[in-house]
């Protein structure tokens, strides 16, 4: 590990050394060991508990942690002494899974509703790859599951014989010129389809029931767009009764006075999507009415979607949208047509849908009105949102309060996915994460959270970077200079409510616009709970990087740096570490993003991950975290 040669000729050798325990570690082992050389189990539960912040610490929670240092670092001397040295307590602080930064356990209230949360969300959950040509499989579902997402989506088609759904990625309106097919419009066949291979849809519902629960016991979303016939609709509709039987929630009324809890919903499965389709034509004329159905239906999604600049083209998107709608209502809305799709089995598929997606007639400000006895979906592009933030951006707002899941593509390994996966390490990593209070309280004139407002310093987050160890055992030793050991920096950065908000955002938006612009907000509107804002992603607030330490695997930085807090609630510490290039762009040696307002004070073991968010199997700093 410490030769690298050079021209073929010469041999650079490097010393390779452990880092010494920070003053700050040397300081609190004396202290709390008094002068000693050995620190008992009384003392560390002194330590974790006054210096650590660890307030619940127990000396049966000091012992386990003497006995697992000892295991790990003397097998012999856990049989001989129940005390830790200085290296041993250095050890236990650098160890992640004794040490961790967040806690790992739920601890929020789970016992509100639905709506009172945000709510971890995949798109696409299903693709291996890039949305063109990757493959559908069950696998990317069951990675996200394990990662602790609560929402899965997936796009639901016909297969060729027509006579099985299967999933398979499709872009509404937009054919490849490589893709010939002979009627544009059919639906069956490959309007709107890309090149990705499709896997069969009961093959991914029965992944979801083996994996659901292995990450988080509260209950999982299954958002299907679907471009089925009625048919079809009505085998989907026996295919996830059989498959989930009694874990499907869905509500026995139509109005209900608030959706039930996380916690009410333990291993449950929801289904969303839109009600079936009203088809007006006989069985013998189905062909007609699909047609003309995906006319309406590409005409409805461009009027949602296209991106424009005035007020004026939003207000002739939402009557061109109004005008579609008219005609082609859910079946709530529509009791005749209603009537006639349970000549075609739509009831026993509309049965299982307990939260409705849809875009009711009447404009955009009709559609942000919040329906006290329904629930429903609305899904918005990234254009249509940035869009629907100038012109309607306070009814925006308000709507978004009832139900917000913040959905994210995880395709590419962009920093907006690294700060939704950072806020969704809050509560345990179970998925849910509860609104902060202020954003659930009303004012006496129905005022919003306003971002652009001065605010006040609730308190001071201190960073302290000790050092950093593990790259020699993650890495080739030339993965990051062919000639000599890495150069590593570590850069910082904290996003939170803050300067450099646009004036026209009267969205202060859920942590969900990924680099790629394929990533949405969805919101569900429940009920009348109260008229708030919610706060996400910002732009950077703070950034701070530390000097670079040349040719060593095992880097000590010591460095502090300072971050006011104006909306501690919302805050995400981003930590980065780079390998410094001269002549090209610096090599990424890990990251990870992590919640303010779950960090424990004290000196701990930070794991870092790779670009898609995996955890490295040793690379890690070692931190500390102080409010003041």
């Amino acid at each position: 590990m410490g030769n690298y040669k050079m021209c073929m000729f010469f041999t650079r050798k490097f010393r390779i050394r452990e880092a010494e325990p920070p003053l700050d570690v040397k300081e609190a082992f004396a202290t709390f060991s008094e002068g000693g050389a050995q620190m008992t189990a009384e003392q560390l539960r002194q330590f974790l508990v006054e210096f650590q912040g660890d307030l619940d610490a127990t000396i049966s929670d000091a012992e386990r942690i003497i006995e697992q240092i000892l295991q790990r670092r003397h097998h012999i001397a856990k049989f001989t002494r129940n005390t830790l040295t200085l290296d041993d307590f250095h050890h236990f602080l650098f160890s992640e899974d004794l040490n961790a930064p967040i806690r790992s356990q739920v601890h929020q209230d789970m016992t509100a509703p639905l709506s009172h949360y945000f709510i971890y969300t995949g798109h696409n959950s299903y693709l291996t790859g890039n949305q063109l040509s990757s493959d559908c499989s069950d696998v990317p579902i069951i990675k996200a599951l394990n990662r602790g997402l609560r929402v899965i989506e997936l796009d639901i088609w016909p297969n060729s014989a027509k006579d099985d759904v299967q999933v398979l990625h499709g872009r509404s309106g937009w054919v490849p010129a490589f893709m010939p097919c002979e009627n544009i419009k059919c639906p069956q066949h490959c309007y709107g389809r890309t090149l990705t291979t499709p896997v069969t849809l009961i093959k991914c519902l029965r992944s979801i029931k083996e994996h659901a629960f292995s990450a988080s016991p509260y209950p999982v979303i299954i958002t299907l767009e679907d471009h089925l016939t009625p048919d079809l609709q009505a085998k989907v509709a026996r295919m996830v009764t059989e498959t989930f039987g009694d874990m499907l929630f869905y509500p026995e009324s139509q109005s209900l006075e608030e959706f039930p809890s996380p916690d009410a919903l333990k291993y449950r499965i929801i289904i969303s999507t839109k009600p079936p389709k009203e088809y007006l034509e006989s069985k013998g004329s189905k062909d007609k009415g699909n047609d003309l159905q995906e006319e309406k239906d590409s005409s409805d999604d461009e009027a949602w979607t296209k991106v424009s600049n005035s007020t004026a083209e939003l207000e002739a998107d939402d009557k061109s949208d109004s005008d579609s709608n008219e005609h082609n209502q859910d079946d709530e809305d529509n009791d005749d047509s209603d009537c006639k799709s349970r000549q075609l089995g739509a009831p026993e598929y509309k049965r299982l849908i307990a939260i409705h997606a849809g875009k009711p007639k009447g404009g955009f400000k009709e559609v942000l009105k919040v329906e006290p006895d329904k629930v429903r979906r609305l899904s918005l592009s990234e254009q249509a949102l940035e869009k629907a933030t100038v012109s309607h951006g306070t009814e925006l707002v308000r709507y978004l309060l009832h139900f917000s899941i913040a959905r994210c593509l995880e395709e590419g390994h962009g920093k907006s996915l690294r700060l939704m996966q950072g806020m969704f390490r809050s509560n345990g990593g179970c998925g849910y994460v509860k609104k902060p209070d202020f954003l659930m309280k009303v004012g006496p004139h129905n005022p919003v959270f306003d971002p652009n407002a001065e605010l006040p310093v609730k308190k001071t987050l201190k960073v302290r970077v000790y050092m950093g160890d593990g790259w020699r055992l993650d890495f080739k030793k030339t993965h990051f200079d062919s000639y000599s050991p890495p150069d590593f920096y570590v850069r910082i950065t904290l996003y939170s409510h803050g300067n450099g908000i646009s004036a026209n955002s009267a969205l202060y938006r859920v942590l969900s616009l990924e680099e790629q612009s394929h990533c949405r907000i969805y919101n569900i509107a429940v009920y009348h709970m109260g008229t708030v804002g919610i706060a996400g992603v910002p732009v950077d607030a703070t950034m701070n990087k530390t000097k670079t330490i040349e040719d060593d695997w095992t880097p000590v930085w010591d460095e502090e740096f300072t971050f006011p807090l104006t909306v501690p609630e919302l805050a995400l510490l981003r930590i980065e570490v780079y390998e410094y290039d001269t002549t090209q762009k610096d090599d990424f040696g890990g990251q990870i993003c992590l919640p303010v307002s779950e960090l424990r004070p004290g000196i701990r073991a930070v794991p870092l991950h790779n670009r898609k968010g995996e955890k490295y199997k040793s690379v890690r700093l070692l931190m500390r975290f102080a409010f003041v």
